[in-house]
């Protein structure tokens, strides 16, 4: 193999080996419970930790005001995440790999104003207005069993 071809081929290998670790490092909406930490440290903000039944909150206060829930499942997943507050939060971060389905989900809608994209797969609801957003992602196949979407704010 020319050594063009070879530099070409390791270039690729390390951008996929990289994409993989950035991913698996946030605990965006379908990671670990064990990653909220990267999270935490995005959002530079206060956490608290909340467990009901069938579920656990983890309740990121950024100092810009915004608030970000994550709902972990009692397997450790992250299943539903939802916002509030001044300011939207980084959507790539909070919804990672869901991000690029949500980014095209929206490409397609016509009508402006509040976001619902309901997909297979995929949830999401998103409104606001200056200083005043609101929204939240949730896993349908990943809610745990008697938990409703109502629940998830």
């Amino acid at each position: 193999m020319p050594i063009s071809n070879r530099n070409a081929s390791l270039t690729a290998a390390l951008a996929i080996a990289t994409a993989s670790i950035t991913v698996s490092a946030a605990a965006s909406l379908g990671g670990d419970e064990s990653t909220v930490a990267a999270d935490h440290a995005v959002l530079a903000g206060q956490i608290k930790v909340a467990r009901v039944q069938r579920y656990a909150v983890h309740e990121i206060a950024a100092p810009s005001g915004t608030v970000v829930r994550e709902f972990v499942s009692p397997t450790g997943k992250v299943f539903a995440v939802a916002w509030s507050g001044p300011a939207m939060p980084d959507l790539r971060q909070v919804l990672g790999p869901y991000y690029d389905t949500y980014v095209a989900a929206v490409a397609q809608r016509k009508a402006k104003g509040p976001v619902n994209v309901v997909l297979p797969g995929l949830v999401v609801q998103s409104s606001g207005h200056m200083r005043a957003f609101s929204g939240k992602a949730y896993l349908p196949g990943a809610v745990p069993a008697g938990v409703g979407s109502e629940e998830l704010k």
